[in-house]
């Protein structure tokens, strides 16, 4: 005990302690500052133990007093040692048949129970950081010894306290914890129901399911279809626009030619020989460009109607691409707008799931509520009751306090003309007593004259007794001296 881990507690402390919390009843009553100091009393602090081994191991009080169970105590090296516990209780029991025949069973009964509360503490108070409990402590307890063990049971006794307090807040945490995942697993599991159940199509909308797929896949067959003859008829188109371009500038090209050649005729009629031959001759070849100019002309006019026949009808094609164009825009708009009435339809189906949820929960709620009210409303009724009921008591408390503080106040007047009588007759008793007083004062003073006297002479009597001695002794010594 000389290195201690917890603090050693003054006795007013380790007393409000154990009254308040071990001790129950009577026994709180009852055990005062003096079970403890100047010397323990072995009975208190056996009962203390006794109570502290139900308190913490919930030990049945008559398994210490029980005639039947017996502790057997092996001897180990001239030491009483215990084996450790059989069952529950760290203690080897035997439980003797009740018909058994035991020689002097009332030895027994007294120390069953110590021997029960030794072995419960040996082993328990280890955990206290006591190491050095005896039978001596319990037997013969001494002060500080006492002190240190319930000190060291005080402060287990408070871990105790603060672990339980903590284990019953995770309890606490674990049940809410265990609610909230049931909940969640419920609701989960209802989700999925709801997800089936959607991802399912009826059998009633199959068949309109499989025509709308149907139709779908034909739209779109046609859509490529179409885009291909369309990107066809564009690769016509560019061809038809390069060669009508190559044409306009041939065409350019022969207006260019036909301008030079009328600056030549210009040049040539100013430059006319007056001759008939040659003029004649530049006629015929002038005729023979003309006529070759007026056919080109009417093979580029006749070409350039070809032209703009092939122009329309690519305009034609244009605006067939078109129509078919703006068609499938509109298919691709009423594709678009269909998928956005599906999010909007599976939207508008999640928040009424959701609606529907808050209004299970409002609902729930609400049955609380009317719950709660009625437990409140019979409460109310049940206070109001109660109060009447105490009001009547009360009433009838009243009246019958009122008959008895009557009854008091004549009782209250009998007794003061009877303490009135009992103040007379103790005036008279004083009275004597003074006298009684002056004549045992007198009498005292006579016998203390005796006893003086009777002093006086048993002093001179002790001296000639001294005295007769002395000479005594003095004849003795001269009688030995003349036998001698």
């Amino acid at each position: 005990m000389t290195e201690n881990t917890f603090p050693v507690y003054s006795v007013d402390v380790v007393v409000n302690f154990y009254r308040t919390e071990v001790l129950t009843g009577q026994e709180a009553k009852h055990f005062t500052k003096n079970d403890l100091t100047p010397v323990p009393k072995p009975e208190a602090v056996q009962t203390l133990y006794m109570r502290l081994v139900h308190l913490l191991y919930r030990f049945r009080p008559e398994c210490h007093s029980m005639v039947e169970i017996y502790i057997f105590i092996f001897v180990r090296n001239c030491s009483e040692e215990c084996y450790h516990i059989e069952n529950d209780y760290s203690v080897v029991f035997h439980q003797i048949p009740p018909n058994e025949n035991i020689q002097y069973p009332e030895y027994h009964e007294g120390t069953t129970s110590v021997l029960s509360v030794y072995i419960r503490m040996k082993q328990f108070l280890p955990m206290c950081m006591v190491y050095d409990f005896s039978l001596s402590d319990l037997l013969a307890p001494k002060k500080q010894k006492t002190l240190t063990i319930l000190s060291g049971i005080l402060n287990f006794i408070h871990f105790r306290k603060q672990r339980m307090e903590m284990v019953l807040e995770k309890q606490a945490k674990f049940r809410s914890d265990l609610d909230r995942q049931r909940f969640y697993n419920k609701a989960i599991r209802d989700t999925e129901k709801k997800i089936e159940e959607l991802s399912i199509i009826p059998p009633e909308q199959q068949a309109e399911a499989e025509e709308l797929a149907e139709a779908l896949s034909e739209l779109q067959t046609t859509t490529m279809h179409e885009y291909q003859e369309a990107n066809v008829k564009k690769d016509c188109i560019a061809e038809l626009k390069a060669h009508i371009a190559e044409k306009t500038q041939k065409s350019a090209q022969l207006k260019v030619d036909m301008s030079i050649v009328k600056e030549d005729i210009s040049k040539l009629k100013s430059q006319i020989v007056e001759s008939p031959e040659e003029l004649k001759s530049q006629m015929e070849k002038m005729k023979e460009t003309v006529k070759n100019i007026k056919n080109s002309f009417k093979e580029t006019d006749e070409r350039v109607v070809e032209l703009q026949n092939m122009v329309q009808t690519v305009t034609q094609t244009e605006a067939e691409i078109q129509q078919i164009y703006s068609l499938l825009e509109d298919l691709e708009s009423s594709m678009n707008s269909t998928k956005e009435k599906q999010e909007m339809q599976q939207k508008l189906s999640c928040q009424y799931e959701k609606k529907q949820k808050e209004l299970k929960n409002l609902y729930a709620e609400e049955v609380q509520l009317k719950r709660a009210q009625g437990m409140k409303l019979d409460k109310v009724s049940k206070l109001n009751i109660r109060m009447q009921k105490k009001r009547q008591e009360k009433e009838q408390h009243i009246q019958d306090v009122m008959g008895e503080c009557n009854q008091i106040h004549q009782k209250r007047e009998e007794m003061a003309e009877k303490i009135q009588e009992i103040n007379r007759e103790t005036q008279q008793l004083k009275a004597k007593i003074q006298t009684m007083g002056e004549i045992c004062s007198n009498e005292t003073a006579k016998a203390q004259i005796l006893y003086d006297k009777l002093s006086n002479s048993l002093e001179e009597y002790h001296r000639r007794i001294e005295m007769q001695i002395l000479d005594l002794k003095q004849d003795a010594v001269k009688c030995l001296q003349t036998v001698e």
